[in-house]
């Protein structure tokens, strides 16, 4: 699908959120980054609200960008950046089992300058692609690997397993992604013993 890049004045029908105002007026190390990047983002007609405790902007019911910070850089986060061209290769997949969500990093202020207008393209780009309600191609949960810790409390408990198996694919990978983050067995078994309350209520591990 081709889009038409096209620059969108501020839509002053969805003026700054007072949320965001005062996550920006917390911030210490990126104020003058998050700043620059709202700026950047309201220049396009997303409303902005703070969600998961940072900055995020939708185009109708679809997310399409957050912005967040880490000690050693910020970024903006495209949920689709998987549909994004990308023709000079900037965006980042965190890691390998990040099917979706693809991050722009930057370090400082003139990181963002200096991709200002190739940010902004994207942006257009990522709107047109939540408009068209383009979809990418998630891995089945079956194909995700799961930890053998998860796999003995499954065994162990037949109540776990049928909440499990009864939560949206969705829920399921999230949780199989979080188990399988740590390197440790003692960590991996730690986070599972944590979700299992929230996993038996029958709650996603953002819910």
């Amino acid at each position: 699908m081709k889009f038409k890049l096209r620059q969108t004045k501020v839509n002053i029908t969805n003026p700054m959120n007072p949320k965001v105002d005062a996550f920006i007026a917390r911030e210490t190390k990126w104020q003058a980054e998050f700043d620059k990047l709202r700026k950047i983002i309201l220049d396009f007609p997303l409303s902005e609200e703070l969600k998961w405790g940072v900055p995020c902007y939708s185009s109708g019911k679809g997310n399409v960008v957050l912005i967040h910070g880490f000690k050693e850089y910020c970024a903006v986060l495209f949920f689709k950046g998987a549909l994004l061209k990308d023709p000079t290769k900037i965006l980042i997949q965190q890691t390998e089992n990040v099917q979706a969500a693809r991050h722009l990093r930057f370090k400082g202020l003139e990181d963002i300058l200096k991709v200002e207008s190739m940010l902004r393209d994207y942006i257009i780009e990522a709107i047109e692609i939540e408009k068209a309600g383009l979809k990418v191609n998630l891995k089945k949960t079956e194909e995700y690997n799961v930890p053998e810790e998860f796999k003995n409390k499954l065994d162990a408990m037949p109540a776990l397993k049928t909440s499990f198996e009864a939560l949206t694919p969705g829920r399921q990978r999230a949780y199989l992604f979080h188990f399988s983050q740590p390197k440790q067995s003692k960590t991996r078994e730690d986070r599972i013993e944590k979700c299992i309350p929230k996993i038996l209520s029958g709650k996603g591990l953002l819910d």
